[in-house]
């Protein structure tokens, strides 16, 4: 396995060696052994949801870090059975997507609700269930974007969960409804003590701008995250920022030109990355960032990138499936591995 220097390449002074000009670490939340003690448990969540967030920590290889590294698969929905699995076929069995997981290290195994009900009392007490509640699906033709229930919470609270995870599409034409959907949703969720996990995603048309795709910025990206604490989600899901400045180029919403001066300065990608954890509540609700697509040969190289950002930036983890399911097994442990290994390392600081 190359070190971690090797697979940044060119980029590793510039990623490892960066210091943050915009937030300072101090400002920050930061993810610990003691997160639960020191940040959570001041807030208004159950003695069951602390007990069962602790348990996520203490599972797989980042147990006791403080970090999280999560396996989804909800692909087979969101992007097809076929066009997901048909590069490594036997995920079409639920069982190996939860095998993969467990050997993998992971801290949990997340995905929808077919998949951990076929395999629920063999393995809901050996890794901790995050249950998707809704999807959007590609059947619908012409394709139409929107996020649905696919079951309830209580469903997911008997099949032995210890955590419900939904998307909400921030700038889509129903995400008013999604908001109030998943608000509830998390709301009982939180009463049976479960943890709740929000993808908080752009989705608009209109976010593209003359070729620049911005439903990967830093300020648009940062709003939504704001949006999805605000409903009380426990941990943040989202893409990792890739550039900055979508209200500026839509001329929509409101913003100030110190987001772009003084706490995202020069658009480094820590930078970027910290401004989606300072919106996470300083920290307060952990940033997960998704692992993306799957893109062949530089698959490892581009998740330990994702990682050390993170991981400087102030985040708790990565979640990441395609790259790792797509792949011969033992391939996708080792990929997963080496995402864990930068959250492991202490060498690796917060910028």
């Amino acid at each position: 396995m190359p070190s971690i220097n090797e697979l940044l390449g060119s980029d590793a002074d510039a990623l490892l060696s960066y210091e943050c000009k915009g937030f300072p670490k101090s400002a920050l939340n930061l993810p610990g052994p003691d997160y639960i003690d020191r940040v959570v448990a001041g807030s208004n969540r159950n003695p069951q949801l602390l007990r069962n967030f602790q348990s996520i920590f203490n599972t797989g290889r980042l147990r006791g870090a403080g970090y999280l590294s999560i396996l989804p698969v909800d692909q087979g929905i969101e992007h097809t059975g076929g066009a997901s699995f048909a590069p490594n076929p036997i995920y079409f069995d639920p069982e190996n997507i939860i095998k993969l997981a467990i050997e993998g290290g992971c801290n949990a195994v997340a995905s929808t609700f077919g998949v951990l009900a076929a395999c629920s009392r063999k393995y809901a007490h050996k890794i901790p269930f995050l249950v998707k509640l809704n999807h959007n699906e590609l059947m619908t033709y012409p394709n139409t974007y929107d996020q649905i229930m696919y079951g309830s919470v209580g469903e997911a609270y008997n099949l032995g969960a210890t955590a419900v995870g939904a998307t909400i599409y921030y700038g889509s034409d129903n995400s008013d409804r999604q908001i109030q959907e998943v608000s509830e949703a998390f709301e009982e969720a939180h009463s049976l003590g479960m943890v709740c996990f929000l993808w908080c995603y752009l989705r608009n048309s209109a976010f593209k701008v003359d070729g620049k795709d911005y439903h990967v910025s830093a300020d648009g990206t940062g709003q939504a995250n704001h949006l999805g604490v605000t409903i009380q989600a426990d941990i943040i899901k989202q893409k990792q920022a890739e550039n900055n400045g979508l209200f500026n180029a839509i001329k929509f919403a409101k913003t100030h030109k110190d987001v772009y001066e003084k706490l995202t300065p020069g658009d480094h990608p820590i930078e970027l990355c910290r401004y989606q954890v300072a919106n996470c509540y300083n920290g307060r609700a952990g940033l997960i960032n998704s692992g993306g697509a799957s893109g062949g040969a530089d698959d490892l190289a581009q998740a330990v990138r994702t990682a050390v950002i993170n991981k400087r930036a102030g985040g708790m983890g990565l979640i990441s499936g395609r790259k790792s399911f797509q792949r011969p097994m033992k391939e996708g442990v080792a990929l997963l591995n080496a995402i864990q290994d930068v959250f492991l390392n202490k060498d690796i600081t917060i910028a």
